[in-house]
């Protein structure tokens, strides 16, 4: 490796370091240099941060789209130290149980479970039905206390038909209204 590169590289490993840092410093988390002055882990109380996260902030959360969180599901138990230390090693020689014990004190939820569905449907549903009914009773009272009044009695036939014939006696509108449509020789309305 050139002095360059490695110069370069140096560079941006301390501005990395100083990033998370000053990132740690923001949250509250807690910097323990490892073996490699370069690779730092940071814990959050007892929990690891093993990455950068969906967001850059150091959170759990379980998401199908980005499922790799920023920090461990679960502090690190005296067994979960050891079962780590076993990690590192050959994964042939864990037992099932063992690598269950480890996925679950990262993650909370598998895939599976992540995404089975959850029943928010019925909830969903109610609301729809609820607000289905709320706006149908609503109606129902406007028309039946709000719109259901008398038509008043100028609405009736015989008072339309008066009203037509007094029109006609007084000859309102005679170019275009219904005085025009109407024969005053003939007493009848017009072909």
């Amino acid at each position: 490796m050139s002095l360059r590169v490695a110069l370069q590289h140096s560079a941006s490993s301390r501005a990395l370091q100083q990033l998370l840092k000053l990132q740690c410093s923001r949250t509250g988390a807690t910097v323990a240099a490892n073996d490699d002055h370069l690779a730092p882990y940071y814990k959050i109380g007892k929990r690891e941060v093993v990455c950068y996260g969906f967001s850059g902030e150091f959170n759990y959360a379980d998401r199908g789209d980005y499922p790799m969180p920023a920090v461990r599901f679960k502090e690190d138990t005296r067994e979960v130290e050891l079962l780590r230390q076993k990690e590192k090693g050959d994964w042939k020689k864990l037992t099932m149980e063992e690598k269950k014990v480890l996925y679950r004190s990262s993650y909370c939820q598998t895939f599976a479970e992540l995404n089975a569905p959850d029943g928010e449907w019925k909830a969903v549903l109610a609301a729809l039905i609820f607000a289905f009914g709320w706006a149908v009773s609503w109606a129902m009272l406007a028309r039946n206390y709000v719109f259901k009044r008398r038509l008043p009695k100028s609405f009736s036939p015989e008072a339309m038909d008066a009203q037509v014939k007094y029109m006609i006696a007084i000859e309102a509108n005679p170019v275009f209204g219904i005085s025009s449509k109407w024969d005053y020789e003939n007493k009848r309305w017009k072909d």
